[in-house]
């Protein structure tokens, strides 16, 4: 299944403060989420978004509606759950 990514903007404020090689490589990424949810995902327990992307030490936070994919936060592993 193909879906189309939208990006709200507190995650385009996020990406502000991460370096560009990581965030490169981030955005890589959420593009192979399009198609098909490919990548180290896993659904989340007891939290809003329901869904993580692990890239490194980033993860990307977002859920699934019908036919998109909404990223709401993308911040480091330490800070992202809090």
């Amino acid at each position: 299944m193909i879906y189309k990514i939208e990006i709200k903007p507190q995650a385009l404020k996020d990406s502000k403060h991460i370096p560009k090689k990581s965030l490169k490589s981030i955005f890589e990424k959420i593009e192979l989420l399009s198609d098909n949810l490919n990548g180290n995902v896993k659904h989340l327990t007891n939290f809003t978004p329901e869904y993580r992307l692990r890239v490194g030490n980033y993860r990307v936070l977002f859920e699934v509606d019908n036919n998109e994919v909404i990223i709401y936060r993308i911040r480091h592993r330490q800070n992202v759950y809090k």
